[in-house]
């Protein structure tokens, strides 16, 4: 993988999140790591650094609090979000519908670990966004304006948290 500006990136968060899917990961191969595919979450900028007038590259992404990524995420100070092809989209279903408390589902899947110092992502990736939490906390019932989403998204009353993760890096297949 070759690494490039954030800001040369030419994508549409849209359809990269919500119709492409991404894998989350957390965890690095000295104390383990597991992924989840994801289908919401934002990519933009927010808070500006200390001594820049330019804001952070961020990505925010949300977990529930059963999910098994969700342990390694809460662990560690960084995460990735790995962009990978449409011929890998039965890949994506079954690492979104399987727990890797109850197996290696990431062999069971077929997909190949790249483990980079205190991160991991996937050799099938086609881009691999590095972050470093800034923030989370829990979607709370009353945050929301309305019924609808949640009795629509949140019958069990089990909510995301959110983590917010500034883009250390992006890197793309060669």
């Amino acid at each position: 993988m070759k690494e490039i500006d954030i800001r040369t990136l030419n994508l549409n968060p849209m359809t990269l999140i919500g119709e492409d899917w991404l894998l989350i990961t957390a965890g690095n191969q000295a104390r383990g790591f597991n992924t989840m595919t994801a289908s919401w979450g934002q990519l933009g900028a927010l808070w500006n650094r200390t001594g820049s007038d330019r804001p952070r590259p961020v990505a925010t992404i949300y977990v529930r609090p059963q999910r098994y990524t969700k342990e390694f995420l809460d662990r560690e100070s960084r995460f990735t979000l790995s962009v990978l092809g449409a011929e890998h989209r039965k890949a994506l279903g079954y690492l979104g519908t399987h727990s890797g408390r109850d197996g290696d589902k990431i062999a069971a899947a077929g997909l190949t670990p790249v483990f980079d110092g205190d991160v991991t992502c996937f050799a099938q990736a086609r881009l691999v966004l590095v972050c470093q939490k800034l923030y989370h906390a829990p979607l709370l019932p009353s945050g929301f304006e309305s019924g609808e989403i949640p009795a629509q998204n949140y019958p069990e009353k089990d909510f995301h948290e959110m983590y917010i993760g500034e883009i250390l890096r992006a890197l793309i297949a060669e």
